[in-house]
């Protein structure tokens, strides 16, 4: 198993905070999307939120790679109309590249027991 963890803000608006929390409410992620990403490899995804500011932490099988993600994400519309709709609550962190939306963040710290 791998593990990716990845940091992203939303748009600091109330009412859009609520639809955003309402899409990824138990039993409302579109379906096609969550079977997607388990065709992809991804065990799973699960996202926190701390005022505007999210943070993704992402269990893979070892055989996950983004760049076949990416792929699969390009094929799909369904995907690409998920994407275009998440668009209207998320703002990229200042330094995402062009297009970028959610960063993978460096590992800096684990407790060994």
């Amino acid at each position: 198993m791998q593990r990716f963890c990845f940091a992203l803000d939303l748009k600091d608006d109330p009412q859009l905070i609520k639809e955003y929390e309402n899409y990824h409410a138990p039993g409302n992620a579109w379906p096609e999307i969550t079977q997607h990403d388990l065709d992809a490899g991804i065990i799973n995804l699960q996202i926190y939120r701390t005022g505007n500011r999210m943070f993704m932490i992402m269990d893979t099988d070892d055989d996950f790679t983004f760049e076949r993600k990416a792929a699969m994400d390009a094929a799909q519309p369904k995907v690409q109309e998920w994407e275009k709709l998440m668009w209207k609550y998320q703002v990229p962190l200042p330094w995402a590249k062009e297009g970028e939306k959610w960063i993978l963040m460096d590992q800096i710290f684990q407790s060994q027991a």
